[in-house]
């Protein structure tokens, strides 16, 4: 089977001789361009300032290129993919985020992104002729509009059959010529190698904020996957856990479940990653979530979260409401400690997480929540830290299972 390197190769030497001595004076000076993508990369994080300075670097080479467009689709909860733009004087691309449901719409259908999914290996519009003999999208009109002259787009390659879209215009009369578009042609295969390794590079780091939120990602990017390993940090803990899950489960349709959960789980987790917080875990219907002592204000910033996040809960509920379901209540268990953070499992499955005495009170205080009738339930240690900023409500001394001495709880009000 050929390889998809040999492939893309082959589609850059179209209508060249790669033997012969290359007398395209713009081909020749690209191959500056490649030798820097190849070479001179290696420090670059991201492909959008790579793909900004390759534009760049082909102007220089003599390529009159205006406008260039990187389009990839990439695995992230919210997103399809991800659109890079560069213009003529821009020393930044503009990064656009594409949603999912993007085929649906007028911007995708007939697009040069539609023709590429549909199997298109090459796709020249020239911009210089009467509109109603070419295709017909509102993007072409818009490059029309701009003085553009001429517009080429080609897939990208992959590994594993993944194509991906790049695209290049220009203002020149008479648009690209033959030599322009076999520069072009060229920088295609190594544009490819080191966009999938950028791009692989992004979608770990996405997968492991996804799974294990943003500071444990840069942990375990940064080597910390080691079982045991890990380090003592000091936090306000938040556990958050649903009422009547359990006949909420066993009565409504599945996906009316998960969706009631994935509204409630927002109507939490906003709030919380907004005031600096981070989710390690989603157990069932609760959330562990921890705020370091070391960022500034971090006790209050739990507390402005679960104001937030309860105006969140009101307004969900209300939707609710509308369609006859009952109202969501939850229970939140607040207190602060020093925590183990790090790798814990068996051998061969870790979980980046948070143990110790401080994470079992609070658990303990969530679960206390029922008995005492109080929506968020805060220990001593942590209202200490508040109390000056947050009116709370003193509900007295009360036995914790696990603890031997009753523990002085403070409600943060409803109110």
């Amino acid at each position: 089977m050929r390889s998809t390197i040999s492939a893309e190769m082959q589609i850059a030497a179209e209508g060249q001789d790669m033997n012969a001595p290359d007398k395209n004076p713009a081909a020749t000076q690209a191959d500056g361009v490649v030798d820097w993508l190849t070479n001179g990369t290696h420090d670059q994080r991201f492909i959008d300032n790579i793909f900004a300075e390759m534009c760049i670097r082909l102007q220089q080479a003599g390529i009159p290129l205006k406008r260039s467009t990187l389009h990839v689709r990439i695995q992230h909860p919210q997103w399809l993919g991800a659109r890079f733009m560069w213009s003529d004087g821009m020393r930044e691309a503009e990064i656009g985020r594409v949603d999912f449901d993007v085929r649906e719409r007028s911007e995708f259908i007939g697009s040069p992104a539609n023709e590429m999914q549909d199997g298109a290996t090459e796709i020249r519009e020239n911009l210089e002729q009467d509109p109603a003999l070419g295709r017909k999208h509102a993007l072409y009109d818009e490059m029309r509009a701009k003085g553009l002259s001429d517009y080429v787009a080609w897939p990208l390659y992959h590994t594993l059959g993944k194509r991906h879209l790049v695209t290049f215009a220009t203002d020149r009369p008479g648009g690209f010529d033959d030599s322009h578009i076999a520069a072009l042609k060229k920088v295609l295969p190594v544009l490819a190698l080191v966009s999938e390794i950028r791009i692989k590079n992004r979608l770990a780091r996405t997968l492991l904020e996804t799974y294990v939120g943003s500071h444990a990602g840069e942990l375990i990017l940064a080597g910390a996957t080691r079982r045991g390993t890990g380090t003592t940090v000091r936090a306000a803990i938040m556990i958050c856990d649903l009422r009547d899950f359990t006949k909420i489960s066993d009565n409504w349709p599945r996906d009316d479940v998960i969706d009631l959960l994935n509204d409630y789980f927002d109507a939490m987790s906003d709030p919380i990653t907004r005031h600096g917080g981070e989710i390690l875990k989603f157990i069932g219907d609760g959330l562990l979530a921890i705020f370091p002592l070391s960022q500034p204000n971090a006790c209050a910033n739990l507390l402005r979260a679960v104001t937030e996040a309860r105006q969140a809960m009101a307004a969900l509920n209300e939707r609710n409401k509308g369609t006859g379901r009952a109202p969501l209540n939850y229970g939140i268990g607040v207190h602060v400690g020093d925590v183990m953070y790090g790798n814990i499992g068996s051998s061969s499955r870790l979980d980046f997480t948070v143990i110790g005495p401080a994470v079992n009170m609070a658990s303990r205080l969530e679960a206390l929540t029922k008995q005492l009738k109080k929506t968020v339930l805060l220990s001593r240690d942590f209202a200490e830290l508040v109390e000056r900023e947050f009116e709370l409500e003193h509900v007295g001394k009360h036995e914790v299972r696990g603890f031997s001495d009753p523990i002085e709880l403070f409600a943060y009000p409803t109110t």
